[in-house]
């Protein structure tokens, strides 16, 4: 099961990170599923960073970054994975 949690505003390619803008709460520790329509991939949040500085979780509104495993696109949604 997954629920939407932000949608991937920009892309640093040079450091593989992922600028997402939050609609709902986030962890490091957490699994995410990156869906656009030529991204499709899951991976652990390992860190999080919000003006370079490292946080724990995040809320709605923030403006995170994430090292993303693969490239990610502006428009790319994010699921958070939700274990049953």
């Amino acid at each position: 099961m997954e629920e939407e949690v932000g949608e991937v505003f920009t892309y640093f390619s040079r450091i593989g990170v992922a600028g997402i803008r939050l609609k709902g709460t986030l962890r490091v520790g957490e699994r995410i599923h990156i869906k656009g329509s030529s991204t499709d991939f899951v991976q652990t949040v390992d860190s999080m960073q919000i003006d370079r500085k490292s946080v724990e979780s995040a809320g709605p509104g923030a403006e995170v970054g994430i090292k993303t495993a693969e490239r990610v696109r502006k428009g790319d949604v994010v699921y958070r994975v939700v274990e049953e």
